[in-house]
């Protein structure tokens, strides 16, 4: 299976979602690279970039997980390296 790497940057704006967030996270640990987390303390926010390198399937769903927690808003660009798992 093929995979490739990509960058997720993720707004906090709720901090009780948060747990979830780490739990997501976790249950992905294996595929990310990364992972770095910025409190932004002026505007009440968390500002989290995660490097990750997945199969396109795997990075979608974390994706859409993330997004769909409340408060939690995330975006994805992807890399056109691909590589062979």
């Amino acid at each position: 299976m093929q995979t490739r790497v990509a960058v997720m940057g993720i707004i906090v704006e709720n901090t009780d979602s948060v747990e979830q967030l780490n739990h997501l996270l976790h249950e992905y640990g294996h595929y990310i690279i990364g992972r770095m987390g910025n409190p932004y303390r002026a505007r009440s926010i968390n500002i989290v970039s995660i490097a990750i390198d997945a199969p396109q399937d795997v990075i979608s769903a974390l994706s859409g997980k993330i997004g769909s927690l409340d408060g939690i808003s995330v975006k994805t660009a992807y890399s056109n390296v691909l590589a062979d798992e």
